[in-house]
Parts: structure tokens; C-alpha cells; sequence
């Protein structure tokens, strides 16, 4: 069993992805293959990831390391499955240019790494990247499951699954974490155990569609009566998606901090109010970027030192599926896939995010229905610019871009055409070598 590591400087995500095959046994005496070209990064995750192999796993894994554009194919070659856990342009200098540049002209943002302009340009920039590794995937590792967790999930999983031939599946922890959190959120922590759900839509905007105790009680009621009293009685974290409780019924996967830039109802320059009302953290993404690298730097220090790092099989849904195909062992998660059907009322070249069965023959959506019409609205707003991101990177037309753009509910709701344009021509400008193809 090969495993290779797209973007193995990604030192925490890999540490737990990799360090997940190391406690499974199915996986734990794979090679793998961490793949970066950040040299002090991708040597500080083969010294990590060799300490957890040495403490947890006896050894059993083979851990080599592949730096640089000229030693993709080494690292892909004959993998059984690819993870992908990339940033291109970082952030400093391309997720600050992100944030900065639309700042000039009056459009704020929280995360900009799934929609809006930030999401656009991220994409834009990312998939030619990802061609790179399907062509050398499709000469050296053809018949490899490709495991996305890089953002934008729905433009990037979109394009791999529709241009490319590489077998593919988008992946975020949002959807596993999703019910549990609200519960806690609500203290219905006894509804935890043996609860049922059913989740569907797009990524970070699935929405959950069913909640129910284990005897098959509907919890909806009482979640929207302790969501509309929590959101009148305190400021909190999640404000924005309880408001989608109150005004569309039913709850979503991702953040609010997420969501509050995935519409036109949050961020208003001519409603200042509303950004304390909903408690939204502007720049949010800039600010967590910035105590992720400090933090990281000093368990770094923590973990060279003393040698002692350990870890525990998480939920993230990577090992598990590798080893529901690498054992046939059946297993349920929530994928990103191109939609064909599953969702009746969105379109079907979206990127839909639907429950996936999993085992020895690979991924198998299934079938969800229609959803509620107000949900299915919100997700089409979504999709819209999802579909022309994807467009603008196939043409390489600057005005596809420009269309992404216009159709970005947050930006529309507050720049004119002719700023919009513009913006989008600073952004491609400053982007360099990175956005050199849309020029």
C-alpha cells in the first residue's frame, strides 16, 4: 500500500491524517510519501511523522520525502491513494492580497478560502496546480483514489471530477462534527447517543435535513426554540446559522463565520449593526492564519525537543476510507461529488455534498431527493459562482472570472460592475506568476 501526501508541509493536518493510517491496521505498514516544496516544512512533518511511527506504530511504515515540482512523479508513482492539503501562494503573500485588495473597495471578509472573491481567486490559482498532479496521476498512479481537502472544495472537486480522469472525492470535517455541536451548543447532550441524520447540499452549506433521537423523535422542534432564545439572549459564535434556523428551517454544516459571507444578509456597509448584532469576525481568516503559525512553531519546538509525540486515530473520514476500500469494509461518509442525480433540484454538473457509501469498489453516492425549495435557493447561489469559477479556469478567459465575480452573492450585494472589474484585474495583477494564465 502506497499513501503519498499532497502538500506535506501542512504539518498538523498531516500529522493526523497520516498519524489515523498509522493506527489502523490495514494501513500501518504502508509507504509514504510526503510530497512539498517547502523544504524546512516538509522536513519538520517527516520528523513528526517518524516520531508517531517510532512511538505508535513500531516502525511498520516507510516514510519517504519528495521536494519540488521535479520529484511529483517519484512521489505519486504507484500510490494507491493520493491526499491533497495544499495552499498555493500561502499566506503571505497571496491570502493577505485576498483580504486587502477588496478591502480598498469596501468588500469585507471573514474566511475568503470557499466563495466570494477570496474563494475565486483561491481557486483560480489552485487548479492549475491540480492539473499537474492528475497528468502525472493519470501516467503514474492511473487507477489512485484522490482524497481533496483543499478549499474551495466545490470549485476544485468540481474541476478534478469533471476535466480530469482521476478518481476523486472531496472531503471536510464540517459534516461529521455538524449535529453534535449544535446538540452541545442547545445542552442537549443527552440527545447525543444513537441520534439519526441525513445531511445534503454543498459544501459548507449542507444543511441538516433530519435530526432525530434514537427513538426516532424529531429534534427540529426544540433546536429551533433554543436557537431563537439563544440568539436573543446572549452573543455567541454561532449566531449567523441559527439565524438560518429562524428564517429557513434547518441548520448547515459549516461555521458562521463561514456562512456570513456566503450571502448578501450579513455584511452590509450600510447596516454597520449587523456585524455586532450577528457577533461576525470580520478578517477572521488573516487572524487565524497568524496565531496557527505561532502555535505550530511552538509545539514544533515542543515536539523536537523531547521526541515524544503520540496520537489517536481521529474522525477525519481519510483512513476510513481507505480502508473500507482497502478491505471492502463498508462505511458511510458525507463526499463531495459531482451531483448527477442525487440532489433532484440542483443542477447536475454541481459539486453536491450527499452521503457516500463507501467500500472495496470506491465511492457511491446516493440518492437524496429534492430538497426544501429555500434550501435548495441558498445552495444555487452558491453554485452559480462555483460553476463559472470552474468555467474561467477551463477558458482561461479573464472575462469568466469577472462573470465568477458578479455572480458572488456577497460581492453583487455590494460593489458595482465596473469595481468589480476592476478588482478582479488588481487581484489577477497582483497575483502574478500564480494567475499568469488569465491574463
Amino acid at each position: 500500500m502506497k499513501i503519498t501526501f499532497m502538500g506535506a508541509g501542512s504539518t498538523i493536518f498531516a500529522r493526523n491524517v497520516l498519524g489515523d493510517c498509522m493506527c489502523t491496521p490495514s494501513l500501518c505498514e504502508s509507504e509514504i510519501a510526503l510530497y512539498d516544496i517547502d523544504a524546512k516544512r516538509l522536513e519538520e512533518s517527516r520528523i513528526i511523522l517518524e516520531a508517531i511511527n517510532k512511538n505508535v506504530n513500531r516502525s511498520r511504515a516507510r516514510i519517504f520525502t519528495y521536494l519540488g515540482v521535479e520529484k511529483r512523479k517519484d512521489a505519486l508513482r504507484g500510490a494507491d491513494f493520493v491526499v491533497d492539503a495544499i495552499q498555493v501562494g500561502g499566506y503571505d503573500p497571496c491570502t493577505i492580497t485576498d483580504f486587502e485588495i477588496p478591502k480598498k473597495y469596501g468588500l469585507r471578509q471573514t474566511i475568503a478560502d470557499t466563495l466570494g472573491i477570496g474563494g475565486i481567486m483561491r481557486g483560480l490559482r489552485t487548479i492549475p496546480v491540480l492539473e499537474g498532479f492528475a497528468q502525472d496521476m493519470a501516467e503514474v498512479c492511473p487507477d489512485a483514489l484522490f482524497l481533496n481537502y483543499t478549499n474551495p472544495m466545490g470549485i476544485l472537486t468540481g474541476y478534478m471530477l469533471r476535466y480530469t480522469p482521476i478518481k476523486t472525492v472531496g472531503l471536510c470535517h464540517s459534516v461529521q462534527v455538524c449535529s453534535e455541536g449544535l446538540l452541545k451548543s442547545l445542552n442537549m447532550e443527552d440527545k447525543l447517543e444513537g441520534r439519526r441524520e441525513l445531511i445534503a447540499g454543498i459544501n459548507h452549506m449542507g444543511w441538516l435535513l433530519k435530526l432525530e433521537d434514537r427513538f426516532g423523535n424529531d429534534l427540529y422542534p426544540e433546536i429551533r426554540r433554543r436557537a431563537r432564545e439563544k440568539n436573543a439572549g446572549e452573543k455567541h459564535h454561532d449566531m449567523v446559522r441559527f439565524e438560518y434556523i429562524e428564517r429557513l428551517g434547518y441548520y448547515c454544516t459549516e461555521s458562521s463565520e463561514h456562512n456570513a459571507e456566503y450571502n448578501c444578509f450579513f455584511i452590509k456597509p450600510e447596516y454597520p449593526e449587523l456585524i455586532e448584532r450577528y457577533n461576525i469576525p470580520l478578517d477572521e481568516y488573516p487572524r487565524r492564519c497568524i496565531n496557527q503559525i505561532e502555535g505550530w512553531e511552538k509545539e514544533r519546538d515542543e515536539i523536537l525537543q523531547n521526541g515524544e509525540v503520540t496520537h489517536e486515530r481521529s474522525r477525519e473520514y481519510a483512513s476510513y476510507i481507505m480502508e473500507a476500500v482497502t478491505e471492502s469494509k463498508p462505511y458511510e461518509i458525507g463526499g463531495n461529488v459531482i451531483n448527477h442525480g442525487c440532489i433532484e433540484n440542483l443542477p447536475d454538473d454541481a459539486c453536491v455534498e450527499v452521503p457516500c457509501l463507501v467500500n472495496g469498489d470506491g465511492i457511491h453516492p446516493c440518492h437524496v431527493g429534492r430538497l426544501p425549495v429555500q434550501l435548495a435557493a441558498m445552495n444555487m447561489t452558491n453554485i452559480n459562482e462555483q460553476l463559472l469559477a470552474i468555467e474561467a479556469a477551463r477558458s482561461r478567459k479573464r472575462e469568466a472570472v469577472y462573470q465568477a465575480a458578479m455572480l458572488d452573492p456577497h460581492t453583487a450585494a455590494q460593489l458595482s460592475l465596473d469595481d468589480i472589474v476592476k478588482m478582479c484585474d488588481e487581484l489577477i495583477d497582483a497575483h502574478g506568476e500564480y494567475m499568469k494564465m488569465y491574463r
